[in-house]
């Protein structure tokens, strides 16, 4: 076996089921999760009649490069989305279909980190913990950067010193943030590209909540978008991750890209060759319906609003909480070890939220998810507002 495995942490939902273990709710009351980011908005119908109008090219296998419909769908999006001039983008070199951004994010550091150099994969803390996983995996070492209330709960990069930026090969960013739901700014974009310039790294932004967000005039700035500003045409050392999971309410579909920096996907596309994760044909043609279309997306958004609203009205006078500038979850923070308050919520209401120290690492003399809750605000309106009652029946 590959000794690295060893390295590998529990996922926060095996620790979630295991504290879970001898509780037993109120039979009166139905189960609402808050825990886990499944987006339960129903998926659009259009894309459905597309993937089954397509199921008879089943009898063809994809490539691993997508068919040039897709690649010229996502090139289109990237274009209005992000505000990039038209011949910015090339289809044929900058854009990359994946089977969803978590296996691309972890097939990536696999494919760029060269393990003879002692290498460092930075990392925001609390973070996704593929991340961590696939920092590991590479054989590099994770160090992670805490995101807190002191930090605006974006990652400080002034406070990486100049030894852990000369090792570091790679840097995963999460903007918007999951589970703080912080946008970095296109300042803050541009200093980590000056870095990467200096130090000589990837960076690699996980940008797949960017599509929820509160104010519709302000939509989050993206990496590519922040490069190009820059004078980086050619987004050296920039590559993103997108997926129509949470933008489209498509988490089964398992369809993304990435994009960027055409010399990395070169190399990248040559491991996926190997890695053997072409996506169906049904799905790529699903994909460019997805792709096209905004009308759904914006629907999305309006849906996500009234639920943060109505939460947030909830809970306000009994949590410490607030609004995210971006994406589908709340980070409160909890009056108690946020361990003991998911299991006595659960036990108490039967609602399952997701303690913040599962989500991150003790570093730097602290764990920044320690007296935090995750609280993704997926399930229908009455749902999560029927939560937001039963937390604060808890509290009071």
């Amino acid at each position: 076996m590959n000794p690295d495995i060893t390295l590998l942490q529990a996922y926060p939902f095996e620790r979630l089921a295991a504290l879970k273990i001898g509780s037993t709710p109120p039979a009166s009351l139905l189960h609402i999760g808050l825990s886990i980011g499944e987006p339960k908005h129903a998926a659009p119908a259009f894309v459905l009649d597309t993937l089954t109008q397509q199921l008879s090219t089943l009898s063809s296998y994809p490539t691993t490069k997508g068919i040039a419909e897709l690649r010229q769908a996502i090139t289109q999006w990237l274009l209005r989305r992000f505000s990039l001039p038209l011949s910015s983008i090339d289809p044929e070199k900058h854009i990359l279909p994946v089977s969803g951004t978590r296996e691309a994010l972890f097939a990536f550091a696999q494919a760029v980190v060269d393990r003879r150099h002692h290498p460092y994969v930075v990392m925001p803390n609390p973070f996704y913990q593929i991340y961590e996983g696939a920092a590991l995996l590479a054989g590099a070492q994770p160090y992670f950067l805490n995101t807190t209330a002191a930090t605006g709960f974006i990652p400080d990069l002034d406070a990486v010193p100049g030894t852990v930026w000369q090792r570091c090969q790679l840097i995963y960013i999460c903007s918007p943030g999951n589970p703080t739901g912080q946008v970095m700014s296109l300042t803050q974009l541009q200093r980590l590209m000056n870095l990467a310039e200096q130090y000589d790294f990837i960076i690699a932004a996980d940008e797949c909540y960017s599509e929820i967000y509160q104010d519709e005039t302000k939509p989050p700035v993206g990496l590519l978008q922040a490069a190009h500003t820059l004078g980086n045409t050619h987004y050296r050392r920039c590559v993103v991750f997108h997926s129509l999971s949470k933008r489209s309410n498509l988490p089964g579909l398992r369809s993304g890209f990435v994009a960027g920096d055409a010399a990395i996907l070169e190399q990248f596309h040559k491991y996926r060759t190997y890695h053997g994760c072409a996506l169906p044909l049904p799905t790529q043609y699903a994909s460019i319906a997805a792709w096209s279309d905004e009308q759904h997306v914006k629907a999305n958004r309006d849906l996500y609003r009234r639920k943060f609203d109505a939460v947030h009205h909830e809970l306000q006078h009994c949590l410490q909480v607030t609004l995210p500038t971006a994406g589908f979850y709340l980070w409160p923070r909890t009056p108690m070890p946020d361990e003991k308050f998911a299991q006595a919520l659960f036990a108490a209401q039967n609602v399952t939220v997701l303690p913040g120290s599962y989500l991150s690492r003790p570093a730097h003399g602290e764990n920044p998810g320690a007296g935090y809750v995750r609280m993704a605000l997926v399930a229908d309106h009455d749902q999560c507002l029927d939560a937001a009652r039963r937390i604060r029946r808890f509290l009071e």
